[in-house]
């Protein structure tokens, strides 16, 4: 398989350049029709999502898809590609594998080990079975990419223990509230750490999330993103009377939440409790705020306490999903070593039972009309004389297919049998 994946994410590329390469479920039929129409692409899967936006392309025999891609990128967006070049990565064959199993199974994303990319990598694959560029080639691997999530999901850890700051924050705050499906948090501060809070909080499910920045663009931008609500960062105080939880990370040298602050804040919200995470160096909120009533306060320090403990965790649960991937990857190997020697099993079957129907006319011609129980013990001897001759030289392909010299073992037992490549589709193997 002359397999290339494309790929621009959040771990390269800026929002605004991820924003420009996007593209939604209703466009993305057309899109992969585009990509067909490439006459080096024979099938072609999109996986597009806030992080990241990939093309998984395979190319015909001898052909380059990069190439293919190239074109097709400065004909359909209208760049040029070599301006955009560094932010894309470029995965191909055993690589590409690797990392389509890394991405479905959370390894890859910006908040590790998140359930939703697996959703998403999902309708990926329906889109393009139903735009019929998915096919003989995509469809196993896709089937393996899928299975090896769930094993990562089902056998490791991988998501359960946050070692960052900011994951850590979210951590507290489910186990603070039992659940945050409900709750309305509200992000101070759009920077990357801001960022990480959010998507972890939008990964656990928040009804409402309320995003504020001393630039109100960034908080738009990142609001867009999450499907919350800008706020403007003057009216962070309004908007606090409604919030559940807040997380503030602006980087500003003094502190923007004090006592006095947040006890009027609480008068408002007549005692209802409000928990609030520092995660800024130096802190945005004053120490003394754990003194009002209803207001719980962490900072920086209790959190890494919580990090610290989990590092350990996530070390043996990617080592886990390490050992997944390379099970996986070598199984997809090995299965698609067999391909290679399918044609030739298809084709001699096929050449024996030509010889076997052959042999069944001559034999009618000589003895006359058989009877419905002759012709039946006649069909099934000379069926099950076929299956034991043939059982040795497919279990020898098989095995050949694992070994260096296999191209020239197929092709003596095709000389021997005198065989013809099928013209048909190649058989594929789930």
């Amino acid at each position: 398989m002359n397999l290339v994946l494309v790929g621009i994410s959040h771990k390269l590329a800026p929002v605004e350049l991820r924003e420009r390469f996007t593209l939604n479920e209703q466009i993305i039929p057309e899109v992969l029709h585009r990509l067909q129409n490439e006459p080096e692409v024979e099938e072609a899967v999109i996986i597009s999502t806030c992080n990241r936006v990939e093309f998984v392309l395979v190319a015909f025999e001898n052909q380059d898809g990069m190439a293919a891609f190239r074109r097709f990128a400065e004909s359909f967006y209208g760049v040029r590609f070599d301006d955009y070049s560094h932010c894309f990565y470029v995965h191909r064959d055993e690589e590409a594998v690797r990392h389509l199993c890394r991405v479905a199974s959370g390894l890859d994303s910006l908040v590790l080990g998140e359930p939703q990319v697996l959703g998403q990598v999902k309708q990926a694959y329906f889109l393009a079975r139903q735009a019929e560029t998915c096919g003989n080639a995509l469809e196993p691997l896709f089937h393996r990419v899928f299975n090896t999530a769930k094993r990562v999901r089902t056998e490791t850890r991988v998501a359960e223990a946050p070692v960052s700051v900011s994951s850590a924050a979210v951590e507290l705050a489910e186990q603070t509230f039992g659940g945050l499906q409900d709750k309305t948090v509200m992000i101070i501060g759009a920077g990357q750490m801001g960022e990480l809070a959010a998507r972890h909080l939008v990964s656990k499910g928040v009804a409402t999330v309320l995003v504020s920045n001393r630039t109100h663009a960034h908080a738009v931008t990142l609001a867009q993103e999450l499907r919350g609500l800008a706020v403007h960062f003057g009216e962070i105080w309004r908007a606090m009377r409604d919030a559940d939880i807040v997380i503030s990370s602006t980087g500003c040298p003094h502190f923007i939440i004090t006592r006095d602050d947040m006890q009027r804040l609480m008068t408002e919200r007549q005692g209802r409790p409000i928990f609030v995470m520092d995660i800024a160096v130096p802190r945005d909120v004053d120490p003394a705020v754990r003194e009002v009533a209803g207001c719980t306060l962490v900072n920086v320090d209790g959190l890494e306490r919580v990090t610290h403990h989990n590092l350990c965790e996530r070390q043996k649960a990617m080592e886990v999903a390490d050992r997944i991937l390379d099970q996986e990857i070598e199984l997809f190997r090995s299965r698609q070593e067999q391909l290679n020697v399918v044609p030739t099993i298809v084709s001699l079957r096929r050449r024996v039972e030509d010889i076997r129907q052959s042999e069944m006319k001559r034999m009618r011609r000589l003895f006359g009309h058989l009877t419905p129980e002759q012709e039946r013990a006649v069909e099934a001897l000379t069926q099950g004389l076929v299956n034991k001759i043939l059982h040795t030289p497919f279990t020898e392909l098989k095995h050949a297919a694992s070994r260096p010299d296999r191209t020239e073992f197929i092709d003596v037992v095709r000389t021997i049998f005198h065989l013809q490549e099928d013209a048909a589709k190649p058989a594929t193997i789930h």
